[in-house]
């Protein structure tokens, strides 16, 4: 059984690459959450193929409908103005409304997104036990794995496709959490293959902090973050690397190779002292959660890698009445948040499917030359993984709230007369 999050907030997904679409239904979500279809369709249309000129070239609408959890009474027109769902088959048809915006009612929220732009007969080299395997990609050892009964079309549930679940849980995660705490969740790209950017996000805000009283960033801070980040040719805080980049991605793509990329992503604002210590660390949830991404090779926390060579004097974040003054341990001590952003930083490997003939075999393990025949696909995935990233940390710093909130026990809200 796959589950995101949990056990207090999870999120669950079923479909394929090329499936008629994808369903998800997110457990846990409190009752009295005003929630807008709009809301969550917006982080949708960061995800959804072809929204980023550098990515794949399939258009997918992804047009999000919800089915279940939410209500508002005297608001019932409200409720009801979601999309049309349509079912006809022969002379029999039928057809109902869809959520438009509602509060949660604390029951499981359905959802689902259709897929409409498909073409399955791109992988027909792929079928049976002659099909080719793209080297780097699932082909193998999933055909092995499900011993032949396996969707090869767009890499079947391997698919990023899959990933539409983990957004629009997501969503729900983070409008929790900024209506509650202020706490809001960001990405920037900030590496495509050997071109590197020296702007942090992590640094950006560190650099924002006041030196007394409250380690708040204000929500004036983070329009002016997420305006650049909007307005950059790819997702990043630089946008004279998103440039270059972009310029890089264009290249690549011609020559037919892929490329990888780095993504940091960070939490403005988070609540202090949610997570475990050891177990159910939060660090440990993150590091699963973001490194187990779809062409996720590396997660690294806080300064990461930089803090080998140091010194325990010049790692060590210095703490004053007002709070740390440094977030080289990036938000997180002991598995359990500090106040300060949670920063992560994840590596993507180069996109397996490309168009350069490279050594493999059949699944029946005759050696070949493969050549991909059709295709479409994200030259370097990192350029819109970033709402991926970004809504995993928010489902796993949810759940970490309401983990926390189940110590705070009151007798109070256990009374019904």
């Amino acid at each position: 059984m796959e589950i995101l999050g949990g056990p207090l907030f999870a999120v669950a997904g079923a479909g394929e690459s090329h499936g008629p679409g994808v369903t998800t239904i997110v457990f846990g979500c409190p009752p009295g959450l005003r929630i807008r279809r709009a809301d969550v369709q917006q982080y949708l249309e960061r995800r959804r193929p072809g929204s980023n000129r550098h990515g794949t070239t399939r258009q997918e609408a992804d047009r999000v409908v919800l089915l279940s959890g939410l209500y508002a009474e005297g608001e019932i027109d409200r409720l009801l103005s979601g999309p049309t769902i349509a079912v006809g088959h022969g002379e029999a048809n039928s057809e109902t409304e869809s959520y438009e915006e509602g509060y949660s009612t604390g029951e499981p929220i359905a959802a689902l997104t259709l897929s409409t732009s498909k073409r399955s007969r791109h992988y027909e080299q792929f079928a049976g036990p002659g099909g080719q395997v793209r080297p780097g990609h699932t082909d193998l050892v999933k055909y092995h794995k499900s011993q032949g009964f396996v969707d090869i079309r767009g890499g079947g549930r391997s698919s990023y496709r899959s990933t539409i679940s983990d957004v629009i849980g997501g969503a729900i995660a983070r409008i929790f959490l900024k209506e509650r705490f202020g706490a809001v969740i960001l990405s920037s790209i900030s590496q495509v293959g050997p071109l590197q950017t020296d702007l942090s996000l992590a640094q950006y805000f560190q650099n924002s902090m006041p030196q007394q009283g409250s380690q708040t960033i204000t929500a004036e801070r983070i329009a002016v973050v997420e305006a650049k980040l909007d307005e950059a040719e790819i997702r990043s805080l630089d946008p004279e690397f998103a440039q270059e980049a972009g310029d890089l991605i264009k290249r690549t793509r011609i020559l037919g190779d892929s490329l990888g990329a780095a993504v940091e992503v960070v939490a403005v604002n988070p609540p202090s002292l949610v997570g475990e210590p050891l177990y159910q660390s939060l660090k440990v949830r993150l590091m699963g959660a973001l490194g187990g991404l779809n062409a996720v090779q590396s997660c690294e926390v806080g300064d990461g890698v930089r803090v080998i060579p140091r010194k325990g004097s010049e790692n060590n974040d210095p703490i004053r009445r007002s709070g740390y003054q440094s977030n080289s341990h990036g938000g997180l001590i002991g598995g359990m948040t500090t106040g300060l952003p949670l920063v992560c930083r994840v590596g993507f490997k180069p996109t397996s499917t490309i168009l350069k003939t490279q050594q493999s075999v059949r699944k029946n393990l005759e050696e070949i030359d493969f050549a991909l025949e059709k295709g479409r696909h994200d030259p370097c995935v990192g350029v819109r993984a970033g709402v991926t990233l970004e809504s995993r940390m928010a489902i796993e710093l949810m759940n970490a709230v309401l983990m926390h909130q189940a110590g705070q026990v009151d007798a109070a809200n256990f009374k019904l007369f």
